[in-house]
């Protein structure tokens, strides 16, 4: 889905491989947001994100998300890039 020059991509983890996979998508350069959704389409957690600030919230985001994956089984990973 595109929306105003962003690319929405859908990607569906079980909840031991949400930490990584967010850590993952923290480092590549092109994220712009992150959104947590659980099975049912919940929104669990919102993260944006900027160049400037990835090294400072990268733990606390990490040791959040990874608190929220012992609540739900599954979880749906929405993530907003910018077009190259």
């Amino acid at each position: 889905m595109d929306k105003l020059g962003q690319i929405y991509e859908q990607i569906r983890v079980h909840a031991n491989e949400l930490a990584d996979k967010v850590g993952e998508l923290i480092h590549e350069g092109n994220v712009r947001r992150i959104i947590i959704k659980d099975e049912r389409g919940h929104t669990f957690m919102e993260i944006p994100l900027t160049v400037a600030t990835v090294g400072v919230i990268l733990a606390p985001i990490l040791a959040a998300v990874g608190a929220i994956a012992t609540v739900v089984s599954k979880f749906d990973i929405v993530v907003e890039r910018d077009t190259p």
